[in-house]
């Protein structure tokens, strides 16, 4: 783990990325594998990324126009995917995998994190590109209701992270400014963008990648969920 950088004031509140960061976006690759045998881990990746390539040109092109929401979206680049890929995508195996990214798998941390966030009276949230529904059925599922106090989404705005109205809608819902608030993600072009905003960053690194390479780096690096409570005095942890 990396130690902080020296200047930074101790958070009073926490916002999560969701997918890719408290939810597995590869365990739909599981489903996956069956259902296409031997191009399993494949289509998680290049599903993955063109969900993401996705938000990025819906919402760089034309002031909006051109929005979808992100359910949309991930069906979008499912379909990509298995086009790319030469798997023939039934409807019945669309509908299973979509149902499957639904219900994503949380990591095995992220409760107990949550959990000692919330012991610690520090506000919690999550700050995502889903859609409301989508992360209304994520949070059930992972059974993390209760646990979080703010769970807010770019689809109001029509904006997709790494738009800084997309990050502006932390300080928005909580009531301090960025510098004040750790912004935690596993995907390292959230946790830059997030950087360049002004949050307090956690770059969550699972799985033993560089960082981007333009010159801003997160104020910490871990390679879990865990060491988000570093941000944190020593007589606050365990």
């Amino acid at each position: 783990m990396e130690k902080p950088k020296t200047g930074h004031v101790v958070p009073r509140a926490v916002l999560f990325d969701a997918y890719g960061t408290l939810f597995d976006v590869y365990s739909v690759g599981l489903l996956a594998e069956q259902l296409f045998p031997g191009q399993g881990q494949a289509l998680g990746i290049l599903w993955r990324d063109k969900q993401i390539e996705y938000t990025r040109l819906v919402t760089t092109s034309n002031s909006g126009e051109f929005y979808q929401p992100f359910w949309d979206l991930t069906r979008a680049g499912l379909r990509y995917a298995c086009k790319r890929l030469g798997l023939d995508l039934t409807t019945e195996h669309e509908q299973r995998l979509m149902n499957q990214y639904r219900h994503l798998s949380a990591f095995p941390e992220t409760r107990e994190v949550l959990q000692a966030l919330r012991a610690r009276g520090i506000t919690t949230g999550i700050l995502s590109n889903g859609d409301p529904g989508m992360l209304e059925v994520a949070v059930k599922s992972a059974g993390l209701e209760g646990l979080l106090d703010h769970v807010l989404s770019g689809d109001g705005i029509r904006k997709y992270k790494t738009h800084p109205d997309a990050y502006a809608l932390g300080p928005l819902a909580i009531g301090l400014p960025a510098r004040q608030i750790a912004f935690v993600s596993c995907n390292s072009w959230d946790a830059l963008g997030a950087s360049w905003y002004g949050y307090q960053t956690l770059w969550v690194n699972r799985y033993t990648l560089p960082f981007e390479e333009l010159g801003t780096q997160p104020a910490r690096t871990g390679t879990s969920l865990r060491e988000v409570l570093g941000f944190f005095p020593a007589a606050l942890a365990d």
